[in-house]
């Protein structure tokens, strides 16, 4: 018997085991396909001569997190390797902003776009020197971060106090009209925010583009060498160094609760495995309360709110490219840059997240596109391109903003010609572009789900990011913690504060409250609780 089962091998199931067995925990981790790392992962699905990232492939978050780094995964065969460049946003005239890892040469190329920007973008870097480190510590951090969240209300009083603040509250679009006076901030502002699904509009945009920017200015967007799949081999290697059992190819079909504990789980082959002291799911909130587990073992309530309030982040469709050549882009600013924006400014960004949100497949789609060999040329042969990109679709498909009549089946006609538009969207800005396509991939929503049922649609981040969805309400109001009403049961996924991006967080947050449901003190209060008798127990149901 195992002391802790782990549903999901993803990178947050991954971290959890491995902080459960440093702690001396037996662990088992049970994955549904046939190999790790949920949507971290990589292979030459392609090109037999090029390493394709299936999923994800840019990780700022993980640069950043004191998770991660706690994990000391180079000791493991993990290394991260840059683009010369982090991001670029060109335009269709030729200018491009280029978020560079070095901030002074950021400010230049600012400051061409309008005289007083450079200055105001090394500004916001003095903020983020001031802030930085209390943001980081209180993001990665349990709900409610109190400690964390004291430190950092002091460095942001010393940044501005309540004008910061307001600024991190504010919708991307008026942040970047406050601070810049052209266009190149505001979109290196506004295209990050849109890496999760907040339009410019929305409350608190502001907010995720300036972090996702500073994470860029001051850790770069890395990426592991030989492919993302190496972070996952990664964490692997490590996991069975402790101890650590990883069981491929066995989906999870129930979790096992007995007298309101979580005793194991069930597996689709019939096969069982016991759990001595907890079941950690790296699997998304709707997948654990509405398939996993008996509907009374959840309290009505909780149930209602899945059902009725929580949202999903927007669908994703996307292409992976072998390229013959290096993609032909008419801004040289975008030349080196690992990953780029493609949007005419921030209006055409409010245009695509509107289209979204009235269901219509967006006719000129927002792509973010990656240079793969760019930023690791093992990826490739040389003179040659792993590349991709993707966009966002609606959940429900109510029209299609191009009259082309896509209807959100996504079949092999349907998906063709969505892969088609997102190849003339790039064409736009690299003239020649489909001449030097040697093979082309194309995951469409379904194909995402199939290949990660995390990935509901492709929505890749576990639920919105909208503030209506975080902290305490993630992913339900008053859930902000991995602990479930069922003993012994903590979601330990993106569903889970703080949310999508591969970090490690919420995996590591349901392992310290696993760890900490063990200690002798409150083992023993435990005990000590269900030997005295219950009252009026079904009046809070």
């Amino acid at each position: 018997m195992s002391d802790a089962v782990v549903v999901g091998s993803g990178p947050n199931g991954l971290v959890a085991a491995n902080l459960l067995a440093d702690a001396g925990w037996r662990v088992t981790v049970l994955e549904a396909q046939d190999e790790p790392g949920g949507a971290v992962r990589s292979d030459r699905g392609v090109d037999p001569e090029f390493v394709s990232d299936l999923f994800s492939a840019f990780y700022p978050l993980a640069a950043a997190s004191p998770v991660i780094r706690s994990l000391a995964l180079e000791d493991h065969g993990l290394r991260w390797c840059h683009a010369p460049r982090v991001l670029a946003h060109p335009l269709p005239d030729g200018r491009c902003a280029v978020l560079d890892r070095d901030r002074e040469t950021t400010a230049k190329g600012l400051e061409e776009f309008a005289r007083g920007d450079g200055e105001a973008w090394l500004d916001l870097c003095r903020g983020w020197d001031l802030v930085g480190d209390g943001v980081l510590d209180a993001l990665f951090t349990p709900f409610p971060p109190v400690r964390a969240g004291l430190a950092l209300a002091g460095r942001v009083r010393a940044a501005g106090g309540l004008r910061y603040a307001r600024d991190l509250a504010l919708p991307v679009r008026r942040l970047g009209e406050e601070k810049f006076a052209g266009p190149g901030g505001r979109l290196l502002l506004a295209g990050n925010a849109l890496h999760a699904d907040l339009a410019p509009e929305a409350a608190g945009s502001g907010g995720f583009g300036w972090l996702l920017t500073m994470l860029g200015q001051f850790h770069g967007f890395p990426t592991p060498a030989g492919g993302t799949g190496s972070l996952t081999a990664a964490l692997v290697a490590r996991l069975r160094e402790r101890g650590g059992v990883l069981v491929c190819g066995q989906r999870v079909t129930e979790v096992v609760v007995r007298g309101g504990r979580a005793l194991g789980v069930r597996t689709a082959d019939g096969g069982a495995y016991r759990a001595h002291r907890a079941v950690l799911a790296d699997v998304t909130a709707p997948q654990l309360y509405g398939e996993l587990l008996a509907p009374d073992e959840l309290p009505p309530r909780l149930r209602d709110d899945l059902l009725r309030r929580f949202e999903w982040d927007f669908a994703t469709f996307k292409v992976d490219w072998a390229l013959d050549g290096a993609v032909p882009w008419t801004a040289p600013g975008a030349v080196g840059a690992g990953t780029v924006h493609l949007a005419d400014g921030v209006d055409a960004l409010t245009r695509f997240a509107a289209q979204l949100a009235t269901g219509e497949v967006p006719d000129r789609p927002f792509l973010l596109f990656g240079q793969m060999t760019t930023a690791d040329p093992g990826r490739s042969p040389a003179g040659t391109e792993s590349a991709w990109a993707y966009t966002h679709v609606p959940h429900e498909v109510r029209g299609d903003a191009s009259g082309a009549g896509l209807t959100g089946r996504w079949d092999a006609r349907e998906a063709e010609a969505m892969a088609d538009r997102m190849e003339e969207q790039v064409e736009r800005y690299a003239p020649g572009f489909r001449d030097r396509v040697r093979g082309r991939r194309i995951l469409s929503p379904p194909t995402l789900q199939a290949a990660d049922a995390n990935l509901r649609d492709g929505a890749i981040n576990g639920g919105t990011a909208a503030l209506h969805q975080q902290l305490f309400l993630r992913p339900v109001p008053g859930t902000g913690r991995p602990a479930t009403p069922v003993r012994g049961l903590y979601l330990a996924s993106a569903s889970a504060h703080p949310g999508g991006g591969v970090h490690g967080a919420p995996g590591a947050n349901a392992a310290r409250a696993a760890l900490r449901a063990h200690t002798p003190l409150r083992v023993a209060a435990g005990a000590l609780a269900r030997t005295r008798p219950v009252r009026n127990a079904q009046k809070e149901a």
